[in-house]
């Protein structure tokens, strides 16, 4: 099975703060901004153009770097729930991964904290991104078994359930988060396997769902 990392895994509510200064914007105004470009459906990057036409996202993050200010993110960032779903699910016997449209940093980070995971895939690292079906095809290759054998966590509809669907994939909706609390699609929620409010509960719905039936 496989997780998303932002807002699944990672609480960003830290990072984007950093970018809110970084604009010399007040974070709550930031925040305003971002939920209203996410309730149009817009990407999320039309936040930044909303500050500052013309905003190269890349050419920012190079900036932030060389001004000792790169994005980052620590062990603190983790969802509390995260690590210990994870170890529980591994211990479980499943192999377990995380992939999502994250920077080269990000997946040198991931690396680095230890999560106890099998595979770590990122846009960057696998040279795709959600939500291209060829992401979602990479996901299955990584897992080494047919595509409904998988399961994919995510907290977006939009980027992580609807392609993972379309993929044969299933899926279970966390709900937190500026997209999980934003985004409403039933016909695509009403297929997830699992809607989530915590990854507390997750490993117990794997295991009774994997239970033989008598």
């Amino acid at each position: 099975m496989f997780f998303d990392v932002g807002e699944t895994i990672v609480d960003e509510s830290r990072e984007y703060g950093t970018w809110a200064d970084w604009l010399g914007v007040p974070r709550h105004t930031f925040s305003a901004v971002f939920g209203a470009v996410i309730s149009r459906g817009l990407d999320y990057r039309e936040t930044f153009q909303v500050f500052r036409p013309g905003f190269d996202l890349t050419q920012e993050r190079q900036r932030r770097t060389a001004a000792g200010q790169p994005e980052s993110f620590t062990e603190d960032d983790l969802y509390p729930d995260a690590r210990p779903c994870l170890a529980a699910l591994r211990a479980a016997g499943l192999h377990v991964g995380l992939a999502g449209n994250q920077t080269a940093r990000a997946e040198t980070i991931l690396r680095a904290l230890n999560l106890p995971v099998d595979v770590i895939g990122t846009s960057d690292g696998w040279g795709v991104e959600k939500p291209s079906p060829a992401f979602f095809n990479r996901v299955v290759t990584e897992a080494g078994c047919p595509a409904d054998q998988v399961l994919y966590v995510g907290d977006r509809l939009d980027n992580d359930i609807r392609p993972a669907q379309e993929a044969g994939i299933p899926t279970a909706l966390i709900r937190r988060g500026p997209w999980g609390h934003i985004l409403n699609d039933t016909a695509i929620s009403d297929r997830c396997l699992f809607h989530l409010d915590s990854l507390t509960e997750l490993p117990d719905l794997i295991r009774k769902h994997n239970k033989p039936t008598a």
